[in-house]
Order: C-alpha cells, then sequence, then structure tokens
C-alpha cells in the first residue's frame, strides 16, 4: 500500500515539491493588505519573516493577482544573481536591451519606467527576494535609481523582501534617506498552535483527505513555521507508514521530531 493511499491522500501535500497549496492564515490577509495599500501608494515596501514563513509563497500569490493590464511585475532573487547581473536584468525584464555598464543600465531602467507608467499607465512591481544579501552600495543605488522629480512621485513599486536582519541594515545613518521612503514595513509571525493545526487541516483538505489523519495530541506539536510544520508532517506520516499505522499518534509525531533532532 502507498503512503497517499493508506491516509486517503491524493498527493503529499507536506512535500517540498507537491502541488503548491495555500494556507490564507490570520498573518497572510494581513501582509496581503499590506501589499495592496503599496501596490496603490507606491514606493518602498519591506516584507521580512524568518526562514519557512512562506515569504516567497505569499509574494509570488499576491503578484499573480494583480491586474496585468495595470501593473507589470518583475521578480528577482539576489541569492541568484550578481550586482551587475541585477541592474541588467531588471532593465531586460522591464522591455530594454540591456547595457554591460551599470550608469548606462540606470539611465535605461529610468527611461523604462517612465515610459511604462507615463505612455502605457503600467505601475512597475520590482519584486526584491533574498533582499537581506543586498550590499549597501545597492541600497544606496535604488535610493537614487527611483528617485523621480525631486522625491515628489513614485511610478514604481519596489518590494524588499528577507529576513528581519534586513531591518538592521537599513538603520545604519547611511540608509536614512532610503528608510525614510519606506511606506509598509511588515514582518510576518509564526503560526499560532490554532492556526497550526488549522494550516494542517487544509493541506490534508486540499490533498483530497477526508478522515481525520492526526490525532488532536499529535496536532499539538505544530511550531508555528509553515516549513517546518510541513517537514514535521511529512515525516510523521512516513514514520506512520512505515508501521502500518492508520493514524498519526502524539508518540509517532514526538520519533519524528527526536529523527530531525539527531539528523
Amino acid at each position: 500500500m502507498e503512503l497517499t493511499a493508506r491516509y486517503g491522500l491524493e498527493f503529499n501535500p507536506f512535500l517540498k515539491n507537491s502541488k503548491e497549496i495555500l494556507f490564507e492564515g490570520t498573518e497572510y490577509t494581513e501582509a496581503k493588505f499590506r501589499l495592496d495599500y503599496l501596490a496603490k501608494t507606491k514606493g518602498f515596501g519591506l516584507l521580512t519573516g524568518a526562514p519557512g514563513r512562506g515569504k516567497t509563497t505569499l509574494v509570488r500569490s499576491w503578484s499573480a493577482g494583480l491586474n496585468p493590464s495595470l501593473y507589470k511585475v518583475i521578480y528577482t532573487s539576489l541569492s541568484t544573481v550578481t550586482v551587475n547581473d541585477f541592474y541588467r536584468n531588471l532593465a531586460a525584464s522591464l522591455g530594454a536591451q540591456a547595457s554591460y555598464r551599470k550608469t548606462e543600465n540606470f539611465h535605461i531602467i529610468q527611461e523604462e519606467i517612465n515610459r511604462l507608467a507615463l505612455d502605457k499607465r503600467k505601475t512597475p512591481v520590482i519584486i526584491i527576494d533574498e533582499a537581506n544579501y543586498i550590499k549597501n552600495a545597492v541600497l544606496n543605488d535604488l535610493k537614487i535609481l527611483f528617485n523621480f522629480e525631486m522625491d515628489s512621485l513614485d511610478r514604481a513599486v519596489i518590494l524588499l523582501v528577507g529576513l528581519p536582519q534586513l531591518n538592521n541594515t537599513l538603520q545604519l545613518s547611511i540608509h536614512e534617506p532610503l528608510r525614510q521612503r519606506v511606506i509598509m514595513n511588515y514582518n510576518i509571525d509564526g503560526y499560532s498552535k490554532e492556526e497550526g493545526r488549522a494550516y494542517i487541516e487544509w493541506k490534508l483538505k486540499k490533498a483530497g483527505c477526508t478522515d481525520s489523519v492526526f490525532d488532536d495530541a499529535a496536532m499539538n506539536a505544530s511550531d508555528g513555521t509553515a516549513r517546518v510544520i510541513s517537514k514535521l508532517c511529512n515525516a510523521s506520516l512516513v514514520i506512520g507508514h512505515s508501521q502500518s499505522a492508520n493514524r498519526i499518534t502524539s508518540d509517532i509525531v514526538m520519533q519524528a521530531i527526536n529523527d530531525s533532532t539527531l539528523g
């Protein structure tokens, strides 16, 4: 018998590469409200959270829901590109022929943002994920790059997404001008015990499960981080299946916790 068949699942919803299931808890709702405000107002925004809190999933879901006739979304991750690549990619993503010179790309990027905002009436939404890797020089560049008409008008949304220490970086005095431009700053907290349970139940439901797989006591092991909860649930299902257990008990969950601690 397959694991999914034992637990009445169409697929394992807790695997990293399984079908993405969005859980719209309190934090998601609040963050989306802030992001919608940023999209309407334009300017700089900051979205932070500890690893595994679902920042990237949230941002991708939110940006996918923006009206493509009003917004042009550009997504990049600073963990996978060099600084020069970042500017070249940004210029190319805006629809321009990128240069290999930074100063030329600055000019190209500003021209394309103007063209989108003024000619096409579209707001560029530039999402910079893994922004905790950002260099001080790049932060200074961003302030200059998007400084239109002597600070009087923002024509783009620039969303920095990263770990909470990104706020510490922006507290440096050299970043005071940029910090003053930040109009949205939100940190994603972890799930409460109740939301952790709701997260597990929602995942199971969306995977076609109609029965209770986890005992009530087993559900209390949720620690508030989506990534860790999913990892623990998957490990518990694997152990339960190996023991031919049709329900996941607190003992099985504790074994999964101990295995992950030892591993």
